[in-house]
């Protein structure tokens, strides 16, 4: 094979790049490839899209599936040059798809406002209805180049996975979907939990200086919760609770299911809960299985 030659690659060998206005959805997006077996990396700089996926193709330890988020956060002569690394891509041998994710003004607002979290383009000093005005202008023309838009208005976590799922042709599995989502309680109950349940009695990591910065996914907060007495007990009454209850949900012709944990951040015991769940659903036979930290997305 000569070095200008593309390496061979499976057959179905794909590649989704994910765009969009800030809080309509490609986080979420990016973990349903993910879930879905692609190999996922976001805000990749766009000018490194060619050699990514040359790079990715000739590794084999990587999935033939590929899944890049590129937004506003590139710089702004980068996103008009998308079109042309596309164009790159394409004559590797893929067939890029370009998903543009979007949601009406009052919604995002709505968003950023229970999230907290900044806009991208809040460092330039603009008001968010601001940021968001002007972002929608610079993504202008990606979401006119866009094979597929999503509108997520008007949609849930669940909804949003079904859209990114049907919409896409990625599967026609039309199993239960089951959210295991973490909150805190002092920004309010997540209106579509089916179940919820408090952590607020369980110890709180955040009270160790050493434990505090980090989260439930991490190491050193697992070996701390595991090792507590009181969190076992926990952990053991649920699983039976929730090993009896949602499989008779499942039967009751039901598409999704939301599982919801809170406790006073959102950060540590919440979401230890909401990865624990969701790792023992998966080792149990769920397909279909997510995680959703609403105070750390």
């Amino acid at each position: 094979m000569s070095a200008t030659t593309p390496p061979a690659r499976p057959a179905d060998a794909s590649l989704i790049v994910v765009s969009g206005m800030s809080g309509s959805g490609k986080s979420i997006a990016l973990h349903t490839f993910e879930d879905l077996d692609y190999y996922c990396v976001d805000n990749l700089p766009a000018e490194l899209l060619p050699e990514f996926v040359r790079g990715a193709a000739v590794k084999n330890d990587l999935p033939s599936k590929l899944a890049v988020g590129i937004d506003v956060r590139n710089r702004q002569t980068d996103l008009s040059k998308l079109p042309e690394w596309l164009s790159q891509v394409g004559a590797q041998g893929h067939d890029p798809k370009l998903v543009f994710f979007d949601a009406n003004d009052d919604v995002l607002l709505k968003r950023f406002a229970e999230t907290r979290r900044r806009h991208p383009l809040s460092h330039r000093g603009l008001a968010l209805a601001d940021a968001i005005a002007l972002e929608r202008e610079l993504l202008k023309p990606l979401r006119a180049l866009a094979d597929i838009v999503i509108d997520t208005s008007d949609t849930n976590v669940h909804q949003m996975r079904r859209r990114v799922i049907t919409d896409l042709g990625l599967s026609s599995d039309q199993s239960v979907s089951l959210l295991f989502e973490s909150f805190a309680y002092r920004k309010g109950v997540p209106a579509d939990a089916d179940f919820v349940f408090d952590a607020r009695s369980l110890p709180n990591p955040h009270w160790d200086a050493r434990l505090r910065p980090l989260s439930g996914r991490d190491r050193d907060i697992r070996d701390y919760l595991d090792a507590q007495p009181q969190v076992a007990e926990y952990v053991s009454q649920l699983t039976a609770f929730l090993d009896t209850w949602l499989p008779r949900m499942q039967a009751d012709t039901r598409s999704y299911i939301t599982v919801a944990f809170g406790c006073t951040g959102g950060r540590h015991r919440s979401v230890y809960l909401a990865e624990t769940f969701a790792a023992h659903a998966r080792a149990n036979g769920w397909r279909d299985v997510a995680t959703y930290h609403r105070e750390l997305e």
